[in-house]
C-alpha cells in the first residue's frame, strides 16, 4: 500500500467509525456555538467594563463614546447570533420557528446588555477589596491589568448575568476560559456578593449552587463543592454547594462541602480544613495537632514539635 492508499484507508475506517450514531459521531458544526467568538465576546466585553485600560484593536477611533458603540454593535451582531444558537438545547424553544428564537435571542442580549452598569459597580468594589487586601498590590491599575484573580471575577460576573437570562452553554464557555487562564474554576450559576477577593487563586474550585455574601476573601486551593455526585442528573437544580456569609475568610486548601452548609458571619476558615457542616457566626476553625518532626542527623533523636492553630492556620504567604 502506497502513502495514499493509506490515508485513503484510514479515512474510510474513520468514516465507518462516525456512522456509529453515538454522541461524539454527531455533526452539530452549524447547530453549536462558536468557542472563539464567544471568547471574542468576553474579551470585547473586558473593553467595555474598563474603558479606560483596554484598546479596542479592530477600529481607530478618537472618542469612548465612539469606541463603546462600534464595540457594541459587535457585541450585539455575535452574542444575538450566537445565543440564538444554543436557544434550541433548552426544552422550550425546541420546536419554536427561528423567527422567534431570533426574537428570544434579541431581547436576552439586550436584557444582558442593560446589566453591564450593574456589573461595573459590584466589579469597582472587587478592586477595592482586592486593594484593601493585598499589601502587595501597589496601585489599582496593576491589579486591573495582572490579577488572575480579578479576570476570573470578572468572567464570572459576566457569565452569570447571561446565566440568570437562561442562556445555555455560553456562560459556561466563559467562565472555563477563565479557568484555563487562572486556574480558577467558578461555575456561572455561583452567586457572588460584593467586594470579592481571590488572594493567589490557582485551584480555587466553586460549584454551581453556591452562594457567596460580601466581604468575602478566599485563598488558593479551597473548594466549595458538593458531598457527592453519586447521584447524578437526579441533583439538578438542587443546593449542592455551601453558602458563604458576609466577612468570611478562607484559607489555601480548606475544602467546604454540601448544600446545608452554611459559615455564618465573621468566621475565619484555617488552611485545609474539611468542613461538611455548618459553622456558627465568628467562630474561628482550624486543624487540630498538627506536628512537626526535624531529624538533623543519624545519632540525634527525632525532634517534634506541636503547631499552634492559631500562628500558623491563619498565616498569609
Amino acid at each position: 500500500m502506497n502513502r495514499e492508499q493509506k490515508i485513503d484507508h484510514v479515512v474510510s475506517l474513520l468514516m465507518d467509525d462516525y456512522a456509529k450514531g453515538r454522541v461524539i459521531d454527531e455533526n452539530k458544526m452549524f447547530e453549536y456555538p462558536d468557542k472563539d467568538v464567544v471568547i471574542d465576546i468576553l474579551e470585547k466585553l473586558k473593553v467595555v467594563i474598563y474603558p479606560g485600560y483596554y484598546r479596542n484593536n479592530n477600529y481607530r477611533t478618537y472618542t469612548v463614546r465612539n469606541n463603546i458603540a462600534i464595540l457594541l454593535e459587535d457585541i450585539i451582531y455575535n452574542l444575538q447570533k450566537q445565543t440564538a444558537i444554543v436557544l434550541r438545547y433548552t426544552p422550550q424553544y425546541e420546536n419554536k420557528t427561528q423567527q422567534e428564537i431570533a426574537a428570544e435571542a434579541e431581547r436576552v442580549t439586550f436584557a444582558f446588555l442593560e446589566r453591564i452598569p450593574h456589573i461595573r459597580a459590584y466589579i469597582e468594589t472587587d478592586i477595592e477589596a482586592f486593594y484593601e487586601g493585598d499589601p502587595a498590590a501597589y496601585n489599582k491599575d496593576e491589579i486591573i491589568c495582572t490579577y488572575p484573580g480579578l479576570y476570573a471575577i470578572f468572567s464570572n460576573r459576566i457569565a452569570h448575568e447571561l446565566f440568570l437570562l437562561g442562556v445555555p452553554l455560553i456562560p459556561r464557555i466563559m467562565t472555563e476560559h477563565a479557568h484555563s487562564l487562572t486556574g480558577i474554576d467558578i461555575h456561572p450559576g455561583t452567586t457572588i456578593g460584593k467586594y470579592f477577593f481571590i488572594d493567589h487563586g490557582t485551584g480555587i474550585v466553586i460549584g454551581e449552587t453556591t452562594e457567596i455574601g460580601d466581604n468575602v476573601k478566599i485563598y488558593q486551593g479551597v473548594t466549595l463543592g458538593a458531598l457527592s455526585t453519586r447521584g447524578g442528573q437526579n441533583l439538578r437544580g438542587k443546593k449542592r454547594h455551601p453558602t458563604i456569609h458576609d466577612n468570611v475568610t478562607i484559607y489555601s486548601g480548606a475544602s467546604i462541602l454540601g448544600g446545608d452548609t452554611v459559615i455564618g458571619k465573621n468566621v475565619v476558615i484555617g488552611g485545609n480544613a474539611f468542613i461538611t457542616g455548618s459553622i456558627p457566626e465568628g467562630a474561628k476553625v482550624s486543624v487540630k495537632s498538627q506536628e512537626l518532626m526535624f531529624r538533623y542527623s543519624s545519632d540525634k533523636p527525632v525532634e517534634t514539635r506541636e503547631i499552634d492553630p492559631e500562628d500558623t492556620c491563619f498565616h498569609k504567604i
